[in-house]
C-alpha cells in the first residue's frame, strides 16, 4: 500500500492540489465524494498561501512631502506657494490617516509635508502682505517729496521757471 500524502498547513483531510483520492481518506472539504481537486469557487486547494502582501500605498505622503518642499522653497512666488502649500497639507492629512489604518508606512513624510506646507502658506501670505503693504496706491502717481528745493539730478536744463 501507498501511504497517504503529508498533512497539509490546513490540517488533516484537506487533500492538497495534484495528489490523487486515496480509498478510506476523507475527500476535500466541504465536498463529500467530489473526485475533482480542485474548485474554482474557493481557489486552489491546498495552497495555504494567498500571494505577495500588498504593497503600501506611500504616494500620498510622498506627493505631501513634495508639495510642501516646492511650496516652503518656492515662497517668493506666492500664489503657486499658497497653492501647493494647501494642496501639501491636504495630502499630508490624507496620507498620515493611511498610516494610521496601516495602508502606508510613511507616516513621518505625511508629517513632514504637512509641516512644509503650512511653512509654505505662511511665506507666500507674508509676501503677498508685503507686497500689498509696499506697493503704491496713490493714483497721482509715485510720491515726490513735499518740498522741491529746485535741485535736480538731471543734466537737462529746466526751462520753466526761465519763461514765465
Amino acid at each position: 500500500p501507498v501511504p497517504p500524502p503529508p498533512i497539509g498547513p490546513d490540517g488533516p483531510g484537506h487533500v492538497p492540489y495534484g495528489y490523487p483520492q486515496y480509498p478510506g481518506q476523507p475527500a476535500y472539504q466541504g465536498h463529500p465524494g467530489h473526485g475533482h481537486q480542485f474548485a474554482p469557487h474557493h481557489g486552489a486547494p491546498g495552497y495555504g498561501w494567498s500571494g505577495m502582501p500588498l504593497a503600501p500605498s506611500n504616494g500620498i505622503g510622498i506627493a505631501s512631502l513634495t508639495l510642501g518642499i516646492i511650496a516652503a522653497v518656492g515662497f517668493c512666488m506666492w500664489p503657486l506657494s499658497i497653492v501647493l502649500g494647501v494642496l501639501g497639507v491636504i495630502f499630508g492629512v490624507i496620507g498620515r490617516a493611511k498610516a494610521g489604518r496601516g495602508e502606508a508606512t510613511n507616516p513621518g513624510q505625511a508629517l513632514a509635508g504637512i509641516i512644509c506646507g503650512a511653512a509654505g502658506i505662511v511665506l507666500g501670505a507674508l509676501v503677498f502682505v508685503l507686497i500689498v503693504a509696499v506697493s503704491d496706491d496713490s493714483a497721482d502717481g509715485p510720491d515726490v517729496a513735499p518740498v522741491d528745493a529746485g535741485y535736480s539730478a538731471s543734466s537737462a536744463a529746466d526751462t520753466s521757471r526761465c519763461l514765465s
